[in-house]
């Protein structure tokens, strides 16, 4: 065979394994994009889909109803109620915990003895089950034999005891009280590894120019805090949004709507009333509401990346 046939040869060869290899990363990919399919993309496409049905969640058969389910909610009196408790638990479970967790954050940097013990103190709560959390506290609001009754019956008159789960006042305010407690943890460890990564030679700058340890906070550490400011509200945000465990396991959304929110109105119509599909839609609308939060933290992380 002469030398230019061999070339040849050898030429298609490097060519047919070149072009081979330009599928391998495909293929190590495709376990993990055969999972990320089954689980995520194809559950969210049958979803989408009997939000547009009648299906109870048990029968074989169905009907096809369009946009009747979306056009059913904002008539629907207790989506009213959840939509607005669902405000009302963003604002106070977003700002109380970025609040204290900051203020926390700040204490923690500063020189205090103990501060493994403190951070493992504060933070614990955040990786706790939420079923026991929420079991603790209905044990502490329980209106004859729960601790916070009984301090209060032991410092003032019988009016400072309240059912607190059990009246339309008071429900929703006492089931924020331990997603504020176990939600402080997570802000708190964000802003203390922001604030060990501020540079000492800002605050020498700013105490040479005579400026006060409010005007350094305000000047100096919240700016350097934009980073994790951006994480902090929008996993915030979109968690709160996406509420479901801490109410369902202490109130039920109980008593009547009174802590109803979208995630636990659509669980009871799917689990509850079998109507699957109204739930599903109900369940579509929760997530666009995510994907919407979510989309500037992205793209703001996206472009500090880039």
């Amino acid at each position: 065979m002469t030398s230019v046939a061999l070339s040849q040869r050898r030429s298609t060869k490097a060519g047919k394994v070149k072009g081979g290899g330009k599928w391998s990363p495909w293929l190590f990919a495709l376990p993990a994009l055969a999972v990320y399919v089954a689980f995520l993309v194809y559950p969210s496409v049958s979803s989408l889909w009997f939000s547009l049905t009648d299906w109870d969640g048990l029968s074989a058969t169905y009907n096809f109803v369009g946009l009747e389910n979306y056009a059913k909610m904002p008539s629907d009196p207790v989506v009213v109620t959840a939509v607005r408790n669902n405000l009302i638990w963003t604002v106070v479970t977003i700002a109380f915990p970025t609040i204290i967790g900051l203020g926390l954050a700040i204490a923690l940097n500063g020189r205090v003895h103990g501060k493994p013990i403190l951070r493992l103190i504060f933070y614990t709560p955040a990786v706790l089950p939420l079923v026991s959390i929420a079991s603790i506290w209905g044990w502490l609001y329980n209106p004859d034999a729960g601790a916070i009754n009984s301090f209060l019956r032991l410092i003032g008159p019988d009016g400072l005891a309240q059912p607190w789960l059990g009246q339309d006042s008071t429900a929703l305010w006492a089931v924020m009280v331990p997603a504020i407690w176990l939600r402080t943890g997570f802000p708190m460890l964000l802003y203390l590894a922001a604030l060990q990564g501020i540079p000492n030679e800002l605050y020498e700058a700013a105490t040479v120019d005579g400026a006060t340890r409010w005007q350094q906070f305000w000047h100096v550490t919240m700016p350097s805090l934009r980073p994790a400011h951006y994480i902090v509200l929008a996993l915030s945000l979109i968690d709160s949004f996406k509420v479901f465990d801490m109410i369902y396991a202490m109130t039920y959304g109980g008593p009547g709507t009174a802590t109803q929110v979208m995630g636990t109105w659509m669980y009871a119509n799917v689990f509850q009333y079998y109507q699957a599909g109204y739930g599903t839609a109900i369940a579509v609308v929760i997530t666009l509401v995510a994907i919407a939060v979510g989309i500037p933290y992205v793209r703001s992380q996206t472009k500090e990346a880039s």
